[in-house]
C-alpha cells in the first residue's frame, strides 16, 4: 500500500498501518463528483492562462470526464487503499492518459482542493435540506388550512393552559421550520465562496485566475485570503449548527406525535405505513418512525460538538485534524435531510381525532383566564382577578363542575362584578376566537399566519430553484 500514496514523509515511505490510519477514502466517496468538477474548472483555467499546453488541457478534460462517467456507471469506484479522493482520481487519470495527468495539480494543493470540494458538496446538501423543509412546511400549512375549526388544548409544562386550534399549533411548527430554512440559506452565502487556487497556505507563483475558476464552479466570488481559505471550517460548523436546530425542531414534533398517538391522549392516528408492530404484543402500533427522528437528534448535535471541539485549539492554517470534519458534517446534513423527508411522509398521512381534541380542551378550566380578563374589563386589577378566579377553580374542582356550568349565584360568590353576560365569553370556541391579538389563535389570525408562511415559502422555493439552476448550468458546461 505504501506505493499508493502521492505524498510521502520526508523520512521515507509511510508504512501500511499509517496509511490505513490516515486514509479518508471511505468518507471521501461523497466528494468524488465535486473533486472532478473542481479539477475540470482548474485545468480549464490553467489552459486559459497558458500555464499548461492546450493539448494537455484537452487530454486531461477528456480523461476526467471519462472517469466521471465510469464512477457514475459503477464501472470504476474509489479504492480505499488510496489515502483520499484526490489521490484516487489523480491516479485514475494518470493511468488513463499518462504523464499529462500529473500536470493537473499545478498551482493548487490538497488543502484548497478539499475545502473547495466540501463547499460544493454542502451547497447542494443545503439546497436539498431547504427543499425538504419547504416540503414539510407546505404540508403543515395545508394541514392548518384544513383544521382551523379543530379546537385542542394548548400546553405549558405539559399542563392544559389555553384552548387553541390545531391549525394554530401546526403553524407554530411551520414558523420554526421556516427559520431553519432561512438559517440554512443565510449559511449558504458563506459556504458559496471559492478557496480554489489558495494553494497550501500562501497562494502560488503561477499566474492563475481565481475568479475564472470561481465562476466556472458557480461560486459568488473567490475568498480573499489564502490562509483563511485553507484554515476556515466556519462554514462546516455553521451548517452543522443549522442541522442541529432543525433536528431539535423535528424532535419536538416527533415527541408530540409519540405522545398524541397514545391511548391516553388519542389526539392523532399515525398511518400504518409509519408504525411497526411488536415482536410479542399483537395489538401494538409503535410510532417507530417518529421515535427514530427523535433519537437521531443526539447524533446530529454530537456532530456539531465534535466539529467545534476539533477546531477549538488549531493554529493557522491547515492541520490534519480537519480531515475529520467530513465524517461529521456529511452524517449531520444527510441525517436531517432523511429525517425531514420522513416527517413529511408522517404528517401527510396523520389523522386528527377532532372529537378527542375538543373533549380534552373542555377539561382543565382553560377558560379561567377569560374569566379573569372579564373581571379586569369590569375594573378589577388583574392580580385580584387572578386570585378570585383561582378561588373559583378550586371550588369547581371540589364540586366537580366546569366554570361555564356554574350558576350566576355561585359565580357571584367570587366577585360581585360578575353578571349574566359572563356566560357569553366562557364557551371554549368563544375563548379561541377572542384571542385576536396579532399572532393569536383566532381563525382570522391563523389565516394571516398561513398566508405569510406560504409567501415566505414561495420566495424560498424560487431562490432554491435559481441556485440549483445556476449550479446545474455550471456542471453541464464543465462536463460537456
Amino acid at each position: 500500500m505504501a506505493g499508493k500514496v502521492l505524498w510521502s514523509s520526508r523520512s521515507g515511505d509511510m508504512d501500511d498501518s499509517m496509511l490505513r490510519f490516515t486514509s479518508s477514502a471511505d468518507t471521501d466517496k461523497e466528494l468524488a463528483f465535486y473533486d472532478i468538477m473542481g479539477s475540470l474548472a482548474h485545468v480549464m483555467m490553467l489552459g486559459e492562462r497558458k500555464i499548461i499546453s492546450q493539448d494537455d488541457v484537452l487530454v486531461i478534460i477528456d480523461g476526467l470526464r471519462t472517469i466521471l462517467s465510469r464512477l457514475r456507471s459503477g464501472e470504476s469506484e474509489l479504492d480505499r487503499e488510496f489515502e483520499d479522493v484526490h489521490t484516487n482520481i489523480e491516479v485514475m487519470l494518470t493511468d488513463l492518459i499518462g504523464p499529462a495527468g500529473g500536470k493537473l495539480h499545478t498551482g493548487r494543493s490538497r488543502n484548497d482542493q478539499v475545502s473547495t470540494d466540501l463547499r460544493m458538496y454542502l451547497r447542494d446538501a443545503v439546497l436539498e435540506a431547504v427543499s425538504r423543509i419547504n416540503d414539510l412546511i407546505r404540508i403543515l400549512t395545508d394541514t392548518a388550512q384544513n383544521s382551523q375549526n379543530i379546537i385542542m388544548p394548548g400546553f405549558t409544562h405539559m399542563q392544559h393552559a389555553q384552548p387553541v386550534t390545531a391549525a394554530h399549533h401546526m403553524m407554530a411548527h411551520a414558523f420554526k421550520l421556516g427559520r431553519d430554512a432561512d438559517r440554512f440559506m443565510d449559511a449558504y452565502e458563506r459556504i458559496n465562496v471559492c478557496p480554489l487556487g489558495a494553494g497550501a497556505v500562501a497562494g502560488t507563483t503561477f499566474p492563475i485566475d481565481r475568479k475564472m475558476t470561481s465562476d466556472l464552479l458557480g461560486f459568488r466570488r473567490p475568498m480573499e485570503n489564502s490562509m483563511d481559505c485553507v484554515s476556515d471550517r466556519d462554514f462546516v460548523i455553521e451548517t452543522a449548527f443549522c442541522a442541529s436546530m432543525l433536528s431539535v425542531h423535528l424532535s419536538s414534533m416527533a415527541e408530540e406525535l409519540v405522545i398524541w398517538s397514545t391511548p391516553e391522549f388519542g389526539f392523532i392516528e399515525m398511518d400504518d405505513k409509519h408504525t411497526t408492530g411488536s415482536s410479542m404484543l399483537p395489538q401494538k402500533r409503535n410510532p417507530d418512525a417518529a421515535e427514530l427522528i427523535r433519537g437521531r437528534t443526539g447524533g446530529v448535535i454530537g456532530d456539531l460538538v465534535s466539529l467545534l471541539t476539533m477546531m477549538k485549539g488549531l493554529p493557522l492554517t491547515y492541520n490534519r485534524d480537519m480531515q475529520e470534519d467530513k465524517r461529521s458534517i456529511i452524517h449531520s446534513i444527510s441525517t436531517v435531510i432523511q429525517c425531514t423527508a420522513m416527517m413529511s411522509c408522517i404528517m401527510n398521512a396523520v389523522r386528527f381525532n377532532s372529537d378527542r381534541m375538543l373533549s380534552s380542551a373542555l377539561e382543565g378550566y382553560m377558560n379561567a383566564v377569560d374569566l379573569a380578563d372579564y373581571l379586569v374589563n369590569k375594573g378589577m386589577p388583574f392580580r385580584e382577578a387572578h386570585n378570585a378566579v383561582a378561588s373559583a377553580v378550586r371550588y369547581c374542582i371540589l364540586e366537580k363542575k366546569e366554570l361555564d356550568k356554574l350558576k350566576l349565584s355561585e359565580m357571584k360568590g367570587f366577585s360581585d362584578l360578575i353578571e349574566e353576560d359572563v356566560f357569553s365569553i366562557l364557551p371554549i370556541d368563544v375563548c379561541v376566537e377572542r384571542r385576536n391579538s396579532f399572532g393569536g389563535t383566532s381563525q382570522q389570525n391563523t389565516a394571516v399566519q398561513i398566508f405569510e408562511s406560504i409567501n415566505s415559502l414561495i420566495e424560498r422555493e424560487e431562490r432554491v430553484r435559481l441556485e440549483m439552476s445556476l449550479i446545474d448550468g455550471c456542471w453541464k458546461e464543465l462536463t460537456g
